[in-house]
């Protein structure tokens, strides 16, 4: 952990470089140091096809980024790690924001309990 889900409407898919978005969302976490395990970051995104968004006047988009954690982190670090990372998220779309109706918003979900496996981590011992 964490996996990071970016969801996005495909209206900005031309414009919005995810792939960079998604790496650049793995560097952040991985600066953090030892907050989380560079062999658990799982980021992925999903084109939204179907939507619809306000009143559906205009060519309006969005971005939602959900953070998925376990358990064990203070809340000073939890919210320090989404300042910085939603902070990186604003300044990625920081063009695409000026020129469009945009929403960015991002949520971090903590799990009480996880089931997994990965041997990745031994890449990272």
């Amino acid at each position: 952990m964490p996996h990071i889900i970016v969801e996005y409407t495909d209206n900005i898919k031309t414009e919005a470089a995810i792939n960079t978005l998604l790496k650049k969302i793995n560097e952040t976490l991985i600066a953090e140091g030892s907050v989380f395990p560079t062999g658990g970051l799982r980021s992925r995104a999903i084109e939204l096809k179907d939507y619809f968004i306000a009143d559906g006047s205009e060519d309006d988009a969005f971005v939602h980024v959900t953070m998925k954690i376990g358990p064990g982190r203070s809340t000073e670090v939890k919210e320090a790690v989404c300042e910085r990372l939603f902070q990186m998220i604003e300044e990625h779309f920081f063009d695409l924001f000026a020129k469009r109706y945009l929403a960015l918003s991002m949520e971090l979900c903590e799990f009480n309990k996880t089931y997994k496996t990965n041997n990745i981590h031994h890449r990272f011992e």
